[in-house]
């Protein structure tokens, strides 16, 4: 990645992410902290406006946007293989956004960029053998979980076990991970007093509510999926 893509990357990284420090951005970039410092005084000098906040990190001021700009034939490559995965494994509605998202990216492409990403798209597809159809998972409830994510507000589940016994929960969700061709809700139960790993595909019946979070100190996704792995490796051991 030159110099130029860098700095792009950089600005669009802290217009996705409220704080950033240094460390993050130099192990996203694969760049020292110190090339990090120097990228940064130059997007400032260039009129970006930049700020920092103590014990938090860096940030862009809210209002600036960059302008629209093309994509890499790379970039390109990664969209076209991206898509047929969503519209397998994620839900209809998702599926949309994601046919409205690359819509809007279409728009801002040259001609010439936007008939090779239609090519490429046109050449990418994904398939499953009719005699294992049943083996896919059915994801109805992807949208809600997400909102309930942002929001911080519980929801309201009747969960089906592997044994096939149900049961309703309410919940705080802090996250979705896709494992074992399954996307899964991680969640603090208020019935079990615990964070739980909810198959989305066993959700039976899913409500949202307005009520928000009663424990305010969770763990983050990935801090849970690392406690998981490491116990895993243990178990194994």
């Amino acid at each position: 990645m030159n110099r130029t893509d860098r700095l792009m990357g950089i600005i669009a990284h802290l217009q996705l992410k409220k704080y950033r420090t240094t460390e993050q951005l130099a192990t996203h970039f694969g760049i020292s902290v110190r090339t990090v410092f120097r990228d940064l005084r130059a997007m400032q000098e260039i009129g970006v406006p930049i700020g920092f906040e103590p014990g938090q990190g860096y940030f862009i001021a809210g209002g600036y946007f960059l302008p629209p700009v093309s994509l890499t034939l790379e970039e390109a490559n990664a969209l076209a293989l991206a898509e047929p995965l969503v519209l397998r494994f994620a839900d209809k509605e998702i599926a949309g956004h994601v046919g409205t998202a690359l819509a809007k990216i279409k728009m801002v492409l040259g001609a010439s960029q936007r008939e090779k990403l239609e090519q490429i798209q046109s050449k990418t597809a994904h398939y499953v053998p009719e005699i294992y159809e049943h083996l896919l998972p059915v994801n109805n409830y992807l949208t809600i979980i997400q909102n309930a994510i942002v929001n911080r507000t519980i929801l309201k589940l009747t969960y089906e076990n592997p044994q096939g016994e149900a049961s309703s929960r309410e919940v705080e969700p802090i996250g979705l991970t896709f494992y074992s061709l399954n996307w899964h809700l991680i969640a603090w139960c208020h019935l079990r007093r615990d964070y739980r790993d909810f198959r989305t595909s066993r959700i039976q019946n899913l409500q949202t509510t307005i009520k928000p979070f009663l424990k305010t100190d969770h763990i983050e996704l990935n801090e849970y999926l690392q406690q998981i792995e490491l116990k895993a490796k243990q178990e194994f051991l």
